[in-house]
């Protein structure tokens, strides 16, 4: 009689492992203990500089970043992260200071949260981010399910073409005029919801809702700072503003 093999068992996720880089103390205690009761894996740093080192050394799924540092500042940090990585980041700010929230933004940073901040709100804004990191648009209806309990976009594999922009939604590629562009996960997510409502106007909560997870009018500066970034990369033209409503993608 044939001997069964046991089917080995899979192994089990790998933690998220998240830089965060906090010069007070007590909240840098304070956050690593929340957020490893959470499962994250957290490395700390005191200082903008000591932050950078670890970055450079270690990977890290998700950077948490304080605007002000010793050394160097967060915005600065972020920066130097995104010279070489689309890794996502998220900024803290003391002050809810606008020129800082602005600044981050403006750095690359994703999304941020202003201090103190509870725990879960923190967790929520974490793990949204990773969703957008990991984010692939589902495959088109099929026997497995209808297309209702599928998330919305693009089928996958598709190749979409707006003038010399072009996206191929299986991988997840973007090129303008043949040259690949680097987007951020929330770069991507912003110009693939565009591109699943191509000439349609995208109001400033809607977009916070489908790509900032955000249940609420959050403000609207993540969404006009992301677009500015887009901009920045695909062309000046290609998102257009429409007054007082939002943005459209021009077809």
């Amino acid at each position: 009689m044939p001997v069964s093999t046991p089917t080995p068992a899979p192994a089990a996720p790998r933690p998220v492992r998240v830089l965060l880089v906090e010069d007070d103390e007590l909240m840098r205690r304070s956050f690593t203990v929340s957020l490893e009761r959470y499962g994250y894996t957290v490395r700390a740093a005191a200082d903008g500089l000591t932050g950078l080192e670890s970055f450079r050394d270690e990977d890290f799924d998700l950077l948490i970043l304080d605007v002000m540092l010793p050394g160097l500042d967060g915005i600065g940090l972020c920066r130097k992260v995104r010279e070489t990585s689309l890794v996502p980041v998220l900024m803290m700010s003391a002050r809810g200071d606008g020129l800082d929230i602005v600044s981050g933004l403006e750095a690359g940073a994703d999304d941020y949260v202003v201090k103190p901040v509870d725990t879960n709100v923190l967790v929520a804004r974490i793990r949204s981010l990773l969703r957008r990191a990991t984010y692939a648009p589902a495959p088109a209806a099929g026997p497995a399910g209808p297309a209702a309990e599928q998330e919305p976009g693009p089928s996958e594999g598709e190749l979409l073409t707006f003038g010399d922009l072009t996206i191929h939604t299986g991988g997840l590629d973007v090129a303008v005029a043949g040259t690949p562009v680097a987007l951020t996960p929330t770069e991507l997510k912003l110009l693939l919801e565009f591109a699943a409502h191509p000439g349609i106007v995208l109001e400033r909560h809607t977009l916070l809702r489908n790509v900032w997870d955000y249940g609420w009018d959050g403000d609207s500066r993540v969404v006009d700072l992301c677009v500015q970034r887009l901009r920045g990369k695909l062309g000046r033209d290609r998102i257009e503003t429409v007054r007082g409503f939002g943005y459209k993608l021009r077809r």
